[in-house]
């Protein structure tokens, strides 16, 4: 496998997991069991609520740091990256 090919495979693996998460927690915990998570309370408000209303929006950002720092990471491994000059 050429580096440019085993790059591209790892980016596509990265961008996958990232996609995985983001829809289990916005549409399967945010909408298809909703009804289980609201009977879970913390700090007094039904988790399946809190996951429709805020929590998939902090597991997007955090999916985008993560994202930003992997790839960087992996920019690095193949020797793509942008100079710091």
């Amino acid at each position: 496998m050429s580096q440019n090919n085993s790059y591209w495979s790892a980016n596509l693996r990265i961008v996958a997991l990232c996609l995985a998460i983001w829809f289990v927690v916005s549409y399967l915990f945010g909408i298809i069991l909703v009804e289980p998570l609201n009977s879970i309370q913390i700090g007094g408000y039904k988790l399946g609520f809190w996951f429709a209303q805020q929590g998939s929006i902090y597991v997007f950002i955090a999916l985008i740091f993560y994202y930003a720092k992997r790839m960087g990471k992996l920019d690095k491994e193949h020797d793509v990256h942008e100079d710091d000059d």
